[in-house]
């Protein structure tokens, strides 16, 4: 009998170690079994940690799993927060014990002392977070959520509780109260979704989304499980935040607020009081009474008392920003241009305009305002008040010596630095575009009609000549010297500056075709160029120049260039090209819209 062999499939022992993408990612199923732990805590811990899913190359256990990286699951592995999640699961199975077993006094008794996992976040921020400017990176989410929880109203259904609302409007006063005081707002933009607001902070740009103050609902569809997860932790991180702010100008956190004024729903009006106050007067006191006041009884002060503020109420109530000692050696450029541009100004807030962001705004950039209520600084008869806000079209009584202008008025004055004409904002007649300061007219290739009126007005307060589409300021010299001798006037000035830019252009690309000469290239010459740009003038032979097709040579040079390409160059010198096609094709559907537009207007 011959044996037979018989080979063995080949196969990998319990403990030899794996290589490649099946060594350094597992699955979520894979790294829940790992922890032992249930998959809501799983997230909760991946929300804390700042752990998010991975995109393997190659995707061992196929495409339908979400992947993790090992070594973020090992870091769960030591995390103190996990066993102090395991010991907080054991408590309340005492308490539903308790309560099955019908010991209502042990239940309560259990559930008043319940641990909580909310002492450790601070030092997961510190973790995550090393430096301060770390923070302020990362806190544009943070304050979008923050400011949309404060304006939610509380449905325990949901598990949205009257106390996290009250907490988010406290934290979002507190934010505003800083980015007002030291005049760090930079751009506001209101949209559809609500208003967007960007402030410049130790050199970071934060932006943040706030929802307009109207009345939201939330139905039962809507999952908020995760998102309390993460307010969980942006309450301690804004917390943080506020502290370190207000400390750094040298005022105490919690602040210590009036009762009346958080009475009369006016906790922002009361912030700023409180740094009026203790900029001035409670530094140089120690022995002040408000100095004493423990933080805790403020706290305590504020619960009793929020059961008295409507949620529906706006959030920020403005008064005189006043200049705080010592301020004005750190300020930037920026700062003191912002603090000066509604410098001796008085606004008053009529009853049917959204003051919430008005009085945000308006005290940033210097200004003074008032509104129509209890608390108020001062009352709609006072004679000092330069503007008025109103957004109807009746007004009982008018007073001569203000100016009533449409809302939109001060966020277009933000952001463009300067005070515009109010003829435009008149109450009645349609405002103009509302345009984003968000976005660079230039890089895309469009520039409304209204940013070149604003760029003309801007030209105008600054008595310089406005330089001309691809021109750049430092072309104008000579034609300013002229205009500002008188000798010419602005037409000519414009119409000089462009006629030198175009001369610079055929002569950087004239000595641009002698050195292609000199390598043995052949380019269209510039002196064709300038025939073709200028057919008015003849040459001097009288003789007819046949132009050769500059847009065929383009494509033959362009075609020719991509045969000595790479595929991975001209697979990137397509994308580009598609990209511009792209855009062209968003910049002619814009023109189209606008033609379209006018042509309606001149039919009605």
């Amino acid at each position: 009998m011959v044996n037979k062999v018989t080979r063995k499939k080949h196969y990998r022992p319990p403990g030899q170690k794996k290589e490649g993408n099946a060594a350094r990612y597992v699955t979520r199923s894979q790294a829940v079994k790992q922890l032992q732990i249930g998959l809501p805590l799983f997230r909760k811990l991946c929300i804390y940690k700042g752990i998010f899913p991975r995109e393997p190359k190659k995707k061992v256990k196929g495409n339908h799993h979400t992947y993790y990286h090992l070594k973020d699951i090992a870091f769960l592995h030591h995390e103190p927060l996990l066993e102090k999640c395991r010991e907080i699961r054991a408590y309340e199975k005492k308490i539903k014990k308790a309560d099955a077993k019908k010991n209502k006094e042990r239940a309560n008794f259990l559930i008043e002392r319940k641990p909580t996992y909310l002492s450790g976040l601070l030092r997961i921020i510190k973790e995550r977070y090393p430096k301060f400017i770390d923070v302020l990176r990362d806190l544009d989410d943070c304050l979008s959520l923050v400011h949309l929880f404060a304006a939610l109203p509380a449905q325990e259904r949901l598990k949205v509780e009257a106390k996290r609302i009250h907490e988010c409007r406290r934290l979002s006063h507190e934010w505003q109260a800083f980015i007002s005081r030291t005049h760090k707002l930079r751009k506001v933009f209101i949209s559809v979704k609500g208003i967007y607001y960007q402030a410049e902070v130790e050199g970071q740009k934060i932006t943040w989304l706030a929802p307009h103050s109207l009345h939201q609902i939330l139905t039962d569809d809507v999952d908020l499980t995760v998102i309390l997860n993460f307010m969980d932790f942006y309450e301690k991180l804004l917390a943080h935040v506020n502290k370190h702010l207000f400390n750094s100008i040298n005022l105490e956190y919690p602040p210590i607020l009036d009762p009346r004024l958080e009475a009369l729903a006016a906790e922002f009006y009361a912030l700023l009081r409180f740094f009026d106050a203790n900029t001035k007067t409670s530094l140089v006191n120690p022995n002040s009474p408000f100095g004493k006041v423990d933080a805790e009884d403020s706290e305590l002060r504020l619960a009793q008392l929020q059961h008295q503020l409507p949620l529906n109420e706006p959030t920020a109530l403005m008064h005189l920003v006043e200049d705080a000692a010592g301020m004005d050696e750190d300020e930037d450029e920026d700062t003191r241009e912002c603090k000066k541009l509604f410098k001796n100004m008085k606004f008053f807030l009529s009853r049917e305009v959204h003051r919430e962001s008005l009085l945000f705004i308006i005290p940033a950039f210097g200004g003074m305002v008032s509104w129509e209520g209890d608390g108020a600084p001062f009352r709609e008869s006072e004679k000092t008040i330069t503007h008025q806000i109103v957004d109807r079209s009746t007004q009982t009584h008018k007073f001569l010596s203000r100016d009533y202008v449409q809302p939109q008025w001060v966020f277009d004055c933000v952001n463009n630095r300067m005070i515009l004409p109010t003829e435009d904002y008149l109450v009645g007649r349609d405002p103009p575009p509302h345009l984003s300061p968000f976005v660079d007219n230039d890089a895309e290739g469009y520039v409304p009609d209204y940013a070149v009126t604003l760029n003309k007005l801007k030209a105008d307060a600054k008595n310089e000549v406005l330089p001309l589409p691809g021109v750049g300021k430092e072309d104008l010299d000579d034609p300013q010297k002229l205009l500002d001798a008188g000798v010419i006037d602005r037409a000519k000035a414009i119409e000089a500056a462009e006629m030198k830019q175009k001369m610079m252009a055929l002569e950087k690309e004239y000595h641009d075709e002698l050195k292609l000469e000199l390598q043995g290239g052949k380019y269209p010459s510039a002196i064709s160029k300038l025939d073709k740009q200028l057919p008015d003038q003849e040459n001097e032979g009288g003789e007819d120049t046949n132009l050769p097709d500059y847009q065929q040579m383009a494509e033959d040079t362009d075609n020719l260039s991509k045969v000595m390409m790479s595929r991975k160059k001209k697979n990137l010198y397509e994308a580009m090209q598609i990209g511009k096609r792209t855009k062209k094709g968003k910049i002619d559907l814009l023109h189209e819209r606008k033609k379209k537009h006018k042509e309606s207007h001149k039919s009605q």
